[in-house]
């Protein structure tokens, strides 16, 4: 059993329109995701990270000595990363320990001998979609001790993807896209003509500052990676272990980004380029493309070759109509101008367009098939109601495409005067700018959806579930009110409140005693601290989930000494 484990994501799939996240299932659910998708949301089966799905000792146990290993069994294979895993005893000392990793089980020794009592593992690790989880696990020595105190929690870091990460990623995936897009426009459907050569000039330009976004990006999110994977600061950049704990497919896909993006761009040149470089710059930006469908959920996808290939298709699809509507918005009202030109580029984008929107969809069901499996995941998740603003975005776009294909395109192409041909244009131009920029924006919802994950908002059950217990009881003629705060699994608080039949604040003969167990733990004695007339706390931690009993007990003279007991129902970690 877990006592604790929180999943953290981040976008590092290989679509430009979404990615996944959000907080770790329930230990045994199963955890594997596939990449996102750019119509129907980021993608992966309906399941999270990496979930620790046993452990030796288990959650609460009570060993008669000190185990040789400690072993934390995950249902997919695991990273580890630089002091990922901490040990401490009861009074929150740190207890010298190793660890690594072997597939998906984590070892961890013990290097010190440690005394009777409880000890709280604490850890985080990398699951194969590249987002850490992390959690902690309690069990004790000899016996469990009377009070533990919290651990530090900084083998868990933070709580998700920093908002920083998600918007270099949107940076970096439009930046890409556009240098893409508008590459395989300027050499593929842009004819080689001298009336075309200010259109071209125009469309390097642009791919060039694309591809300087794109590489900017890439390079900066690699070190918010780092840290977002790893669990620590920017000050921990200075470390080499930081470095070689970040998977190799990040440097990998981050390396044929960058390069295949400068290699294709550049050979774009200043004029219409030969075949060789015209090759060079295609398979380049291809490479580039292509290469994020290897990073992020697509590594824990199943099947992995269709999640793969859907997002190479994914990918490449979104690039082409990305950059195809922004060339046409920048260069077609001068095309226009100069003859026919203008609608001869026009029908070739017009021509393949159908085909790049039907490539969007297929993959975008495919994908949305792996993540939400339910309607529920769409409409009871933050998650899903932020795909279905996509889906209505992208419904958008394809309506706009739509009235350009069946409706402006065709007026423009029986035009015969110039200045009419030129207004066609420029009411062509609009609408495919409008387009883009719908696209742009299903680009914003993407820097939303990557740190969302499909798994049902727990939030609100964690807030209701986190909210005090209390429990009214009477010793003699005093009334007892006890509270638990919060009512979960770890560090919580106990509170006992005494009163007479008035209300009155009511101190007995002397301090209340009271003891905390449960069918599987003995938590013993709680001392109780006075902390006003009536009332007493104690700090303590539960170490697993459960219906537990606190035993009270009060005396009222030198000889009357009542017990009574009330039962608090303990969740698991919030």
């Amino acid at each position: 059993m877990v006592n604790s484990a929180t999943g953290e994501d981040e976008g590092l799939d290989g679509c430009w329109c979404s990615a996944a996240t959000g907080g770790a299932p329930p230990p045994g659910s199963p955890s594997r995701r596939s990449p996102s998708s750019l119509l129907l949301g980021s993608a992966g089966p309906a399941d999270a990270h990496a979930s620790l799905v046993e452990s030796d000792p288990a959650e609460g146990a009570v060993l008669a000595e000190a185990p040789e290993s400690i072993r934390l069994t995950f249902n997919e294979t695991i990273a580890g990363v630089p002091d990922g895993v901490q040990v401490f005893d009861a009074s929150g000392t740190e207890v010298e320990s190793e660890s690594g990793v072997s597939g998906p089980d984590l070892e961890i020794s013990l290097e010190e001998e440690v005394a009777v009592g409880t000890l709280v593992v604490v850890w985080r690790v990398v699951s194969e979609d590249g987002h850490p989880v992390s959690g902690s696990l309690t069990f004790a020595v000899g016996a469990p001790s009377a009070t533990v105190a919290a651990p530090p929690t900084q083998a868990e870091g933070p709580s998700g993807a920093p908002l920083e990460l998600s918007i270099v990623r949107w940076i970096a995936y439009a930046g890409l896209f556009l240098a893409v897009g508008l590459t395989a426009f300027t050499l593929l459907l842009l004819p080689v003509a001298p009336e075309t050569d200010r259109a071209r000039r125009r469309l390097v330009v642009a791919a060039r500052a694309g591809a300087v976004a794109a590489v900017l990006g890439w390079l900066v999110a690699l070190p918010l990676v780092a840290v977002y994977q790893l669990g620590g600061d920017l000050g921990s950049l200075g470390d080499g272990a930081t470095w070689s704990a970040l998977a190799t497919t990040e440097y990998v896909v981050t390396a044929a980004v960058v390069l295949g993006t400068v290699v294709a761009v550049g050979a774009l040149g200043s004029g219409a380029p030969e075949r060789p470089r015209r090759v060079a710059a295609l398979v380049a930006a291809g490479i580039a493309c292509c290469a994020p469908a290897l990073s992020g959920h697509t590594r824990a996808a199943t099947p992995e070759a269709l999640a793969v290939a859907t997002d190479v298709l994914h990918l490449l699809a979104g690039s082409v109509w990305l950059g195809g509507l922004t060339a046409l918005a920048l260069v077609l009202p001068d095309l226009a101008a100069r003859g026919v030109v203008g609608a001869e580029v026009l029908a070739r984008f017009s021509g393949i367009a159908a085909g790049v929107l039907a490539a969007l969809v297929v993959s975008g069901v495919v994908l949305a098939w792996r993540i939400a499996g339910s309607w529920d995941v769409l409409t009871g998740t933050g998650y899903g109601r932020l795909l279905l603003a996509k889906i209505a975005a992208a419904g958008v776009a394809a309506g706009i495409a739509a009235w350009n294909r069946f409706r402006l395109l065709p007026e423009m192409q029986a035009t015969v005067r110039r200045r009419d041909r030129r207004a066609g244009a420029r009411l062509v131009s609009r609408a495919t700018a409008a387009e883009a920029g719908v696209l742009v924006g299903v680009l914003l919802l993407t820097g939303l959806l990557v740190d969302r994950s499909p798994e049902p908002d727990t939030s609100a059950a964690a807030a209701q579930q986190a909210r005090p217990q209390s429990r009214t009881t009477t010793l003699g003629e005093a009334e007892v009110v006890a509270t638990v705060s919060p009512p979960t699994s770890g560090p919580a608080t106990v509170t006992l409140e005494m009163r007479d039949a008035n209300g009155a604040s009511y101190e007995g003969y002397e301090a209340p005693q009271d003891s905390l167990s449960s069918d599987q733990v003995d938590l013993g004695v709680v001392p109780l601290q006075s902390i006003a007339p009536g009332t007493y706390s104690a700090e303590v931690v539960f170490p697993s989930p459960g219906e537990w009993t606190l035993q009270v007990s009060l005396r009222i003279d030198e000889f009357e000494n009542p017990v009574t007991t009330v039962d608090f129902s303990i969740g698991g970690p919030g």
